[in-house]
């Protein structure tokens, strides 16, 4: 391959968020009608809120939420998931944050690829949430071995994508052509596969263990199973979704609405039922799958460990009163304890950022540059208006949303009990790298952002 100016990997990454988009439009035609109803809900909700229209202008976060998607795949093997890592880290995509979903009954866990800077994100905030199946949670012997054997045979990467992982990490990055033919190869291992590698029989046997595990082992590579586009208001997509021919799943997933949006709410449609194609010897034998859907989200801020150690607390008290049911035959219920749950947690972002339950950046302020306001304590330039903070958007996932969503759309009878058994050492492992700690993350930038606004404010005080 010819020597070259390397492109950044944000531009790889906007090209590929952009082809991935394009390509699950055409494969799932419900994902472009959900694309224009939220792109309609937000337009509508900036118009509405013109300070908020301005805030988002300040901090630069209004262009990218247009272009904001999360993407979802399930792996099989270690491999697969050590050329993964490699794959994203041409995109400049890390892993972050480690999830045991097998404490929610689903047979994986997971981390989520994204871009970690600050410039980084503005650039394209495209993540894919990438989980790893659990085959040691496979009860039956015999099918667990045939499972793997199954998927130990499969190569979900093409050589033209291998090679250009390898031409990137050798030469420090990729040309403008190279980035071209990246693209296309890579999007070859996300792209819909009708023909499964197992007989009916077989896919079956995997079905009754879990559907998820049907979803893994059967088919050629890891499909994309859903992109997610954010909205400003959450409440109201959902509502809109019937109108436009479109079936919600019964309950947002997450907080409930808030002056103040904490974390992430989620909701989707129903999976699909997708025509597939079994091995039945020398020929094909006609059959159906269910696994992928759409989903629309809604971020907040960032919290921290205080605040999580909150939120999960309040979750926690409201289903032990109310489970929702995938049908949602108690979905008012739910939401209305849900409510009334939460109304513990404080909806202001003064409340939230004075007792240490979210995390914010903060910069320096007109009036207090100009008075040369250094010298003083945090909550005197914040009171003086010398000092402003805005909350930092939760780039991340949670365990119970994203385990309500698989479930939800998987039906009822897919939250089977699994033991759990966190083993973030040995996913690190097959990784072959170490996953970012979020809270971490977020503690790192509110300090950085205090720090450079506490010396620029010290700067003209001086």
């Amino acid at each position: 391959m010819s020597a070259g100016i390397h492109i950044s990997p944000d531009t790889i990454r906007s090209r590929f968020s952009a082809a991935m988009s394009a390509m699950y439009r055409d494969e799932v035609p419900a994902y472009g009608t959900l694309m224009d109803l939220v792109a309609g809900v937000n337009d509508e909700t900036l118009a509405a809120d013109p300070a908020e229209r301005a805030r988002l202008e300040e901090v630069d976060d209004l262009a990218r939420i247009s272009e904001e998607r999360h993407g979802a795949i399930r792996l099989g093997t270690a491999e697969e998931l050590h050329i993964m890592r490699r794959l994203f880290a041409v995109m400049g995509m890390h892993p972050v944050g480690y999830y045991d979903l097998s404490e929610a009954g689903v047979p994986v866990h997971s981390t989520a690829f994204r871009p970690v800077g600050a410039e980084a994100l503005k650039r394209n905030p495209f993540r894919v949430f990438t989980s790893l199946l659990r085959l040691d949670l496979i009860e039956d012997d015999a099918l667990r071995a045939e499972a793997a054997r199954l998927l130990s045979g499969r190569r979900i990467f093409t050589r033209g994508c291998l090679d250009l992982i390898e031409h990137a990490e050798a030469q420090g990055g990729l040309t403008d052509a190279e980035a071209g033919r990246f693209v296309t190869e890579a999007l070859e291992t996300f792209r819909w596969q009708p023909h499964a590698n197992v007989g009916h029989d077989m896919y079956r046997r995997l079905h009754d263990a879990h559907r998820l595990i049907a979803d893994v082992v059967s088919f050629k590579g890891p499909h994309i199973n859903h992109l997610t586009p954010r909205t400003l208001d959450i409440d109201k997509v959902q509502a809109r979704m019937p109108a436009r021919g479109i079936t919600p799943k019964a309950v947002v997933e997450g907080p409930p609405t808030r002056k103040c949006p904490i974390l992430l709410r989620q909701t989707s449609f129903k999976a699909l039922e997708e025509p597939v194609l079994f091995r039945a010897g020398e020929d094909w034998q006609e059959g159906s799958h269910t696994a992928r859907f759409g989903e629309i989200e809604q971020r907040g801020v960032a919290l921290t460990p205080k605040g999580r150690a909150l939120y999960d607390r309040l979750l926690s008290q409201t289903r032990r009163r109310w489970r929702p049911a995938a049908d949602g035959s108690n979905a008012s219920e739910y939401m209305a304890a849900l409510t009334e749950a939460f109304a513990a947690f404080p909806d202001d972002w003064a409340s939230l950022r004075a007792e240490g339950l979210a995390y914010f950046t903060y910069a320096p302020t007109e009036k207090g540059l100009a008075a040369g306001a250094g010298g003083k304590d945090l909550e005197t330039l914040i009171a003086q208006g010398a000092l402003r903070y805005d909350p930092i958007i939760y780039e991340d996932f949670l365990p119970v949303s994203a385990a309500g969503i698989f479930q939800s759309n998987l039906g009822d009878d897919a939250a089977q009990d699994f033991a759990a058994s966190p083993s973030q050492r040995r996913f690190e492992a097959d990784l072959g790298a170490a996953v970012l700690n979020e809270f971490d993350h977020y503690a790192a930038v509110q300090c950085a952002s205090l720090d450079a606004s506490l010396k620029a404010l010290d700067g003209l005080a001086a």
